[in-house]
């Protein structure tokens, strides 16, 4: 190497990182190994968290950097633009190289030689469990990896802000009381043998999060029209039909590739409404019923008084705590509704770039809160 590593974090999490990723290969099935990128060592992530991160903390020409780093040989990307002259990876080279990277789903290929790591070109197209290094804003890095199935956002394994270090908990007992929640566990993103995991929520989530102006989604049962009776009615803006764009399923002959980027697409459409003041409503199939609708308690109800708070992080203690301390009414409605309509879910988008997951508890016998804002970074 160039050079010691200097940023202690990025010492302390990347044998982390590597029991991560040798956990997931060995976890694969014997076909797919093949297609999976090489598995991440400890000195390569922790000098490439280095070297991210103190790139991350200048500026070229007053504008921070922000890129995406993908740990492979250009064999393994499809397509790649390969540069005539590698350059070595400095924090230096990449502050003049993120310019160019800056759009979603390009990154700098990075790999390594007798003399240390060194950036060989982009690559927009990478294999499975694949190490990534996100420079999101100055002094916050996340460690990520693509989907087995190729589909949607990437899995997130840590999340590093200056010395603090939040490492995603895959299993999350914390939420072993609510199917519901277990829905954005991160090991969902991995498809067991019986098929690809349904991810469709967390996308939704994503597109949410995306558009920053906060947002509140209803997930109420197909085919009820008990939870109406948390909405202020008349509904301002009811789908009539219901849009199921989402719920449109891969045509025999239809290229998965062309599939998925319809989902993506009408995913994309119904985050757009999450926007608009109010809630949007869907059901568990993904149909679009309404949007801009108005939370209210049921007549037959009493206030929530109390809920259960959790967050996916290694270490993270649960906490009951009042609605109010956890948000403000888009929070407080979820809470409500929730609370209301136990065979529902709620998702909230907050401004400041929060996102919960609201759902009953049969156990606790009270709302459970699930903050997964580390899961969508």
């Amino acid at each position: 190497m160039l050079s010691e590593p200097t940023y202690l974090t990025a010492r302390m999490v990347a044998p982390m990182v590597e029991a991560h990723f040798a956990r997931h290969r060995a976890a694969a099935h014997a076909e797919d190994v093949a297609r999976l990128a090489p598995p991440p060592e400890t000195q390569w992530v922790e000098a490439i968290i280095d070297v991210a991160f103190w790139a991350s903390l200048r500026r070229e020409e007053g504008h921070p950097p922000r890129i995406s780093l993908a740990l492979l040989p250009p064999q393994q990307a499809r397509m790649p633009l390969i540069l005539g002259q590698r350059r070595r990876f400095t924090p230096y080279n990449l502050l003049k190289l993120a310019p160019a990277v800056e759009a979603p789903g390009i990154h700098l290929g990075v790999w390594h030689d007798d003399d240390g790591l060194y950036v060989w070109g982009t690559a927009t197209t990478i294999p499975p469990l694949c190490f990534v290094l996100e420079v999101v804003e100055p002094g916050l890095l996340v460690v990520k990896h693509r989907r087995t199935d190729g589909f949607g956002k990437f899995v997130n394994v840590a999340i590093l802000r200056g010395d603090q270090l939040q490492l995603v908990d895959e299993e999350n007992e914390a939420v072993s009381d609510c199917p519901a929640l277990r829905d954005f566990l991160p090991g969902r993103s991995l498809p067991a043998a019986t098929g690809e995991a349904d991810n469709v929520l967390v996308e939704l989530a994503s597109a949410m999060r995306e558009h920053g102006r906060g947002g509140l989604v209803l997930v109420v049962p197909p085919g009820s029209n008990g939870w109406q009776a948390s909405i202020v009615q008349p509904i301002t803006y009811p789908v009539a039909p219901a849009y199921k764009g989402i719920a449109t399923v891969q045509k025999p002959g239809q290229s998965k590739r062309k599939w998925q980027e319809k989902l993506r697409r009408s995913i994309g459409i119904v985050g757009g409404f999450t926007a608009v003041d109010g809630a949007t409503v869907i059901t568990r199939q993904y149909h679009l019923l309404a949007f801009g609708a108005k939370v209210t308690r049921a007549a037959a109800s009493t206030p929530v008084e109390k809920l259960f708070l959790t967050e996916p992080v290694v270490g993270s203690e649960a906490v009951h705590l009042h609605p109010a301390q956890n948000g403000g009414t888009r929070h407080l409605a979820a809470a409500q509704f929730v609370h209301d309509q136990h065979d529902a879910v709620a998702l909230v988008a907050s401004q400041d770039g929060f996102f919960t997951v609201f759902a009953w508890s049969e156990t606790l016998q009270q709302v459970h809160a699930h903050r997964i804002d580390v899961l969508l970074l």
